[in-house]
């Protein structure tokens, strides 16, 4: 754990797997069991974290209510997980590592073992979409909370596409593969309909037009095409 000396600021952030819902700064009370944060200190009452958010994302909560969403059970959950990162004293060349990487996580997209994963996730996801108004007690409230994850705070829709299409750019600097740049020119197509999919999940709920998201769910069985063909493009690298 980040070591305390009478303040929160220490020595070496700890990454923590826990459930939001028992964490002060999460307002709405929702049970996720697969958030991760980063502990960078903690004092006699508070732990300090680095989470999605305002302030760059520097929010602290309770020591008891962390307590309480690393020992929680459920989906999701990994009982009081914990990980540290630490670089090797000799790194090999980025472009040794970059490769098998990308394919690594190319070919878990392509072959899930489960089908709410990977581009069978997608499509499965467009197949339900259209029954969201009806699934929900207060869509007014869930849909638009659900088109916030994907746009913003979660690992489904844009935000981690956005991320991901950078990194390819990136890597494309470094690589000259036309792999490599098909990947690249599918993820930045893809960023911009994940986006346009959760505005229409939020108009949704807003408006209570069904017709939206059916409009939705046909944009993600595009995107469950595009994301297969990119990893497939990539896992070719």
């Amino acid at each position: 754990m980040a070591e305390r000396d009478g303040t929160h600021r220490r020595r070496r952030p700890v990454g923590l797997q826990l459930d939001s819902y028992h964490l002060d700064y999460f307002s709405t009370k929702v049970h996720f069991g697969g958030h991760v944060v980063a502990m960078y200190g903690y004092d006699e009452q508070d732990a300090y974290l680095v989470d999605t958010g305002p302030q760059g994302g520097a929010v602290s909560t309770s020591l008891a209510g962390l307590a309480r969403a690393r020992a929680e059970r459920g989906p999701m959950t990994a009982k009081h997980r914990s990980f540290t990162i630490t670089a090797p004293s000799s790194l090999t060349s980025p472009q040794d590592r970059i490769i098998p990487a990308i394919k690594t996580c190319a070919d878990a997209f392509l072959n899930p073992p489960i089908a709410n994963l990977g581009y069978r996730g997608i499509e499965k996801t467009a197949r339900q979409v259209p029954k969201w108004l009806q699934r929900s007690d207060n869509p007014r409230e869930d849909l638009p909370r659900a088109a916030a994850l994907m746009e913003k705070a979660g690992t489904g829709g844009a935000l981690f596409r956005n991320l991901y299409r950078d990194f390819l750019a990136e890597s494309v600097q470094l690589i000259d593969n036309s792999h490599l740049r098909t990947g690249h020119s599918l993820y930045t197509e893809a960023a911009t309909l994940w986006t346009q999919v959760a505005a229409l999940v939020a108009a949704a709920g807003e408006s209570g037009d069904a017709e939206k998201l059916v409009q939705a769910g046909s944009v993600l069985h595009e995107l469950s095409h595009i994301e297969h063909d990119a990893m497939r493009a990539l896992s070719r690298l």
